[in-house]
């Protein structure tokens, strides 16, 4: 059995990560604001540990705290984060930085203390919760999708620098799932709002309508992450969900009709020879 390191478990993927890793008899070690979790062991062991991602010295101390558990680390996973939704002119810098802080920074912390553990093993894998957001931005979300969008291209560039090590890296892209992502717990709303765009505050009202009648199960999520990780070839990126599987394949396709429109000029740019 493998142990797990899971941050934000105290409710969404998180939580319902820590509940199918313990189902399968993992240990997790999982992290809230409080160190407290309300979690039933069901068949594995639960430790937690407080963590706010926001504080530099305690991603280093939570994940010192998760390797005294069993001696080791096998699966370190970022979850934690929140959405802030708004026009990107409406954002305020404070605004900004936080939303990066969190889902961007705040991974990052985690991750830069988990590797040397991870490499003196020569195995483990980093899991980043993303979102499709990342993949296919839309309107409303521009910071969020920054911040997620930044957390997928470095999980790419960990992934290449530590493959020679034994440790893989699978980035998250989940589309709309039933979590508490669109509750106030989880979201926040810029506090600037700007008449010319009304229509993006209609896409950000119609998406908060949606919430509780998701598509998205995160228990069936959970589950394919956990065989993603068990998997002998894990994906680089686990894209969760019909409506993300579609809005990846949309953006791909306009990226390679916008290469394949200019790639002439583009062949052009060189020195002449």
């Amino acid at each position: 059995m493998s142990v797990w390191f899971i941050t934000g478990i105290s409710r969404g993927f998180g939580r319902a990560l820590a509940e199918a890793a313990l189902r399968r008899g993992h240990t997790v070690v999982g992290t809230t604001r409080t160190g407290d979790s309300d979690l039933d062991a069901a068949g594995g062991a639960l430790h937690t540990v407080p963590l706010d991602v926001t504080d530099p010295e305690q991603a280093a101390t939570a994940i010192a705290a998760a390797h005294r558990v069993a001696g080791r680390l096998d699966v370190v996973v970022n979850n934690a984060g929140y959405g802030l939704l708004g026009a990107v002119e409406e954002a305020s810098a404070d605004e900004a930085r936080h939303v990066f802080e969190v889902n961007f920074f705040g991974a990052l912390r985690v991750v830069q203390a988990a590797l040397p553990l991870l490499r003196a093993q020569r195995s483990g894998h980093v899991v980043n919760i993303s979102s499709i957001a990342g993949l296919a931005p839309g309107a409303g979300s521009g910071l969020y999708a920054g911040a997620k969008a930044a957390l997928g291209a470095t999980s790419e560039a960990l992934a290449q620098e530590v493959a020679p090590l034994g440790i893989r890296v699978t980035v998250v892209e989940p589309g709309h799932f039933r979590t508490e992502f669109l509750t106030e717990r989880s979201r926040r709303g810029t506090a600037a709002t700007l008449d010319d765009y009304a229509d993006t505050g209609a896409a950000v009202a119609a998406m908060q309508r949606t919430d509780g009648a998701q598509a998205g199960d995160p228990a069936r999520a959970a589950e394919v992450i956990l065989d993603a990780v068990a998997a002998p070839e894990p994906p680089m990126h686990l894209v969760l969900g019909a409506d993300a599987v579609g809005r990846t394949r949309a953006n791909a396709e306009r990226l390679l009709g916008d290469v394949e429109r200019w790639e002439n000029a583009s062949a052009g740019t060189a020195f002449p020879s």
